[in-house]
């Protein structure tokens, strides 16, 4: 063996590819946690938004909804019965948001979700 070249002497040992190593799981960890997970955050604040001004939405809409009923309807809904423009208008509510779970329930999400339970996704 030439003088200089003994075990400790080589330039990258050991400790250089176990450093690399090091780097390398750290990048890929990175790469598929973090990143993902930006998306992710993104998606799900948008999503948050959206449902928030959608909510706000049906409640304004709900709210003129029962303004117009109670001033355009004349004398119709006075005295005894001027808790029924209420009523109507809960009701309606209450139909926005069965249409809203129904179609939650059998929407595309529930249709590929049957077809991976069922073998074919």
């Amino acid at each position: 063996m030439p003088a200089g070249e003994g075990r400790g002497s080589k330039k990258g040992g050991l400790t250089s590819s176990g450093s690399e190593f090091t780097q390398l799981v750290m990048a890929y960890a990175k790469q598929e946690t973090l990143e993902p997970l930006k998306g992710l955050a993104r998606f799900v604040a948008f999503g948050v938004i959206g449902s928030v001004a959608l909510a706000a939405g049906a409640v304004l809409l709900l709210l003129a909804g029962l303004r117009a009923i109670q001033s355009e309807t004349g004398s119709t809904f006075t005295g005894d019965l001027s808790w029924l423009p209420y009523v109507i208008v809960a009701a309606a509510a209450v139909i926005v948001m069965g249409l809203a779970a129904w179609r939650i329930t059998k929407g595309p999400a529930a249709r590929m979700e049957r077809g991976r339970s069922e073998g074919r996704g």
